[in-house]
């Protein structure tokens, strides 16, 4: 798939283009102009492209699809090409939407992925640019689509019927939340809608914790305060994993730099929102949290564990997020993808969130597909098993 001249998509009112990048300032206000028109995601935002652009790897040459419909763009994406080969043999090229290829880089972690669209077309869009991208995958090729939203990934399901390509799941997942609408339904009260042994659980941890001299949940005012609570969440998450034999998010040379220009441009947004608990006086618990069309969105955190058992810092700290959010009048508090033991606990709502793979049949795709179903449960089973890679109840 190369550079491509304006094609239609037949059958539809909807150009595409795949196109160079155009000179940062002319890309931000294309993607914020079309972002004031869409109800994308926060990572179609351009709070997060924008540093995920200006950190990307050397090497990586991101490409542009633009959707026109009457002159108009209505759909934007970014495509980075990456040249692989399968079993060290047969050479093949991945376009990887909104992913770069660097496995430390795209441990950043893209989720509810797509194309940013018109508010108005966005179906129509998101099915005409991800048909367009099919239709043009060579022999060997593959589209490469990571945390696909419910929408990108029904639509790359249709393509893939009407096609005939092949469609392979990298990882199945699924993203957890907490709806305040069904909680507004059940009286109102959060905590009233949970498990009995968690209810219990959160209330103990409280009584605990306010009998050291009270406990304060506080979302930090200015860039200053976000990012000493960034620095201070770093240590306590590098603690917890490093005592789980993992190295932590924070080990990854790209994390810090990416999330502090993140935080940096976010939080005065009102887009970052970084929340501190204190015991006492004494920090229990960091939230790092992303706000985005009413929706809270939870992406890490760091927490003080202790010997006594009774006292679950995370449990915790994310119930009181979770009110604090509800009083704010804000939909949701989304957990988003990747297990922990808190999320089930918490969540009352959820839905699939896969990581695909589109492209021809072939015998080197098949035989791929065969090895991961085959080995890759073995392999991270070995993984969990040898690094604790699940999160405990204990932590939470």
């Amino acid at each position: 798939m190369d550079v491509i001249a304006t094609d239609p998509v037949a059958g539809t009112a909807i150009e595409i283009s795949l196109q160079p990048l155009p000179p940062e300032a002319v890309l931000a206000g294309m993607w914020t102009e079309l972002e004031s028109r869409s109800d994308s995601s926060f990572f179609l935002s351009w709070t997060w492209i924008g540093p995920w652009l200006a950190l990307m790897p050397t090497g990586v040459e991101p490409q542009l699809l633009v959707a026109r419909r009457d002159g108009e763009t209505v759909g934007l994406a970014l495509l980075c090409p990456r040249l692989r080969r399968r079993f060290g043999l047969l050479r093949s090229r991945r376009w990887m939407l909104h992913e770069t290829g660097d496995r430390s880089y795209d441990r950043l972690f893209m989720e509810y992925n797509g194309i940013l669209a018109d508010r108005r077309f966005a179906d129509e869009v998101t099915a005409a640019a991800l048909q367009w991208l099919g239709e043009r995958l060579s022999a060997n090729d593959e589209l490469v689509l990571g945390g696909l939203s419910m929408t990108a990934e029904r639509a790359v399901r249709r393509v893939a019927a009407e096609t005939g390509q092949t469609l392979q799941i990298r990882v199945a997942d699924s993203a957890q939340w907490v709806d305040f609408a069904l909680v507004r339904a059940g009286g109102g009260n959060f905590r009233t809608g949970l498990g009995r042994n968690t209810r219990a659980a959160v209330n103990r941890t409280e009584r605990l914790y306010r009998a050291r001299g009270g406990l304060d949940y506080r979302v930090a005012a200015t860039v200053e305060e976000a990012l000493e609570n960034f620095a201070a969440l770093e240590v306590l998450h590098q603690a917890g994993w490093q005592a789980r034999g993992q190295a932590g998010a924070f080990a990854n040379p790209s994390f810090r730099p990416f999330h502090e220009r993140l935080i940096g441009t976010g939080v005065p947004r009102g887009t970052v929102r970084l929340c501190r608990v204190e015991a006492g006086g004494r920090p229990i618990g960091y939230l790092y949290n992303f706000v985005h069309r009413n929706r809270v969105l939870n992406y890490q955190g760091g927490f003080a564990f202790e010997d006594d058992n009774r006292l679950k810092p995370g449990l915790l700290s994310h119930v009181l997020a979770i009110e604090d959010a509800q009083a704010r009048g804000e939909d949701c508090y989304d957990f988003m993808s990747t297990p922990a033991g808190h999320k089930p606990l918490l969540s009352n709502a959820e839905q699939p969130m896969n990581w695909l793979t589109l492209g021809p049949d072939r015998l080197g795709r098949r035989m791929e597909a065969h090895w991961r179903r085959t080995c890759g449960p073995v392999l991270e089973a070995a993984k969990r098993s040898l690094r604790g890679w699940t999160a405990t109840v204990k932590g939470f």
